[in-house]
């Protein structure tokens, strides 16, 4: 639903940089590049970001 703040398995600080991944992955930018200049290198905070769903556009209506 909302991207968490930490990462599950180190606890990196990742919720403040998903919006910049998601609007430069929308520009048209590789995700992989992005992800490496936001400087998430360990695969536990990448797979935070690349296996996101974003559904709380379809949730917000029911709270």
């Amino acid at each position: 639903m909302i991207i968490p703040v930490r990462c599950f398995t180190c606890g990196k600080v990742v919720g403040s940089k998903y919006k910049d991944y998601k609007q430069r992955v929308a520009k048209g930018e590789n995700p992989k590049d992005v992800l490496d200049d936001l400087g998430l290198d360990r695969f536990c905070c990448r797979r935070m970001f690349l296996s996101h769903a974003d559904l709380i556009g379809e949730a917000s209506p029911y709270q």
